[in-house]
C-alpha cells in the first residue's frame, strides 16, 4: 500500500499570517493534531502541531526557568526566540518550519520508518511541490483495520492453511522448518516436533491464527533446552 491509498485528501491548512485563535478553533472542532502551513503560492512552508502550542504565556507555561549561568550559555538570541514563540499570535511564528514529507507513492513502511525516526504523528503527502494529502497515525490504524477485515473475509481450506504455514516456516528465521510438523483438520492446526526456544511457540501460534479459516491451534511441541537437555511439552 502507498501513501495515496490511505491518506486524508481533504486537508485543513493555514497560512503563516493566520491567527492562532483561528488555528486552535480548526484543530479542536475538526479534531486534528496538526495543520500544514502554506504560503500565498500554495507552497508547504511549515506545520503547526499540538507540540508547538504547549509553551504559551497564556497558560503560564511560556517561560523556561533557567539559572543565570544557563541563560548566559543559551544566549539572549535563543531567549528572544522563545519569547516570540510563547507570545506571538500568528501561526508563522509558532510553526515548525522544517517539514518532513513524503511523495504520494511512498510505501506505508517508508512512512512508519519516517514517523519513528523523526518522532512525528503525521506526514504531509506531496505530488511534486503540491500538497495532496496527509497521513496520520489514525490513517495507518484504519488501513490496518481494513486489511485485517479483508484477510479474514474468505476462510482458507485445510490444505491451503497447511501450505501457508509450511511456507511461513520455510521463510522464518526463528525456527527450523524441519523441526516442526503441521497438520490441519477442520480448521484446527496441530503443531508437533520440537523447538529450542520457548518464544517460538508463540510465533507459531500467531502464524497460524493469522490465516483465514483457522479455528484452533493445538501445541504438541517439545521444548529442548540446549544447555541442560531438559525437555518440556507445550
Amino acid at each position: 500500500m502507498q501513501a495515496q491509498d490511505v491518506m486524508a485528501r481533504d486537508v485543513l491548512t493555514v497560512m503563516p499570517k493566520t491567527s492562532i485563535t483561528v488555528a486552535l478553533d480548526l484543530m479542536l472542532k475538526r479534531k486534528v493534531s496538526g495543520l500544514p502551513v502554506l504560503d500565498e503560492n500554495g507552497k508547504l512552508v511549515g506545520i503547526l502541531t499540538e507540540g508547538d502550542l504547549l509553551r504559551r504565556r497564556e497558560t503560564g507555561t511560556g517561560t523556561k526557568h533557567r539559572s543565570r549561568l544557563l541563560s548566559f550559555i543559551v544566549g539572549p538570541g535563543r531567549e528572544a526566540e522563545e519569547f516570540v514563540h510563547s507570545n506571538s499570535r500568528v501561526v508563522g511564528d509558532l510553526m515548525t518550519p522544517s517539514v518532513v514529507s513524503v511523495p504520494e507513492t511512498a510505501t506505508l513502511d517508508d512512512i512508519v520508518t519516517m514517523m519513528e525516526k523523526h518522532h512525528i504523528r503525521r506526514v504531509p503527502v506531496m505530488k511534486g511541490d503540491h500538497l495532496v494529502g496527509i497521513v496520520s497515525r489514525a490513517d495507518l490504524l484504519r488501513a490496518l483495520q481494513q486489511k485485517i477485515a479483508d484477510e479474514q473475509a474468505e476462510p482458507d481450506s485445510d490444505a491451503k492453511i497447511e501450505k501457508t504455514l509450511i511456507d511461513t516456516l520455510a521463510g522464518s528465521s526463528w525456527t527450523a522448518a524441519s523441526n516442526v510438523g503441521v497438520t490441519v483438520t477442520d480448521g484446527t492446526v496441530t503443531f508437533n516436533g520440537f523447538v529450542y526456544d520457548e518464544r517460538a511457540r508463540a510465533a507459531l501460534r500467531v502464524a497460524a491464527e493469522n490465516i483465514p479459516g483457522v479455528k484452533n491451534v493445538v501445541d504438541q511441541l517439545v521444548w529442548i533446552d540446549v544447555a541442560t537437555g531438559v525437555t518440556a511439552v507445550g
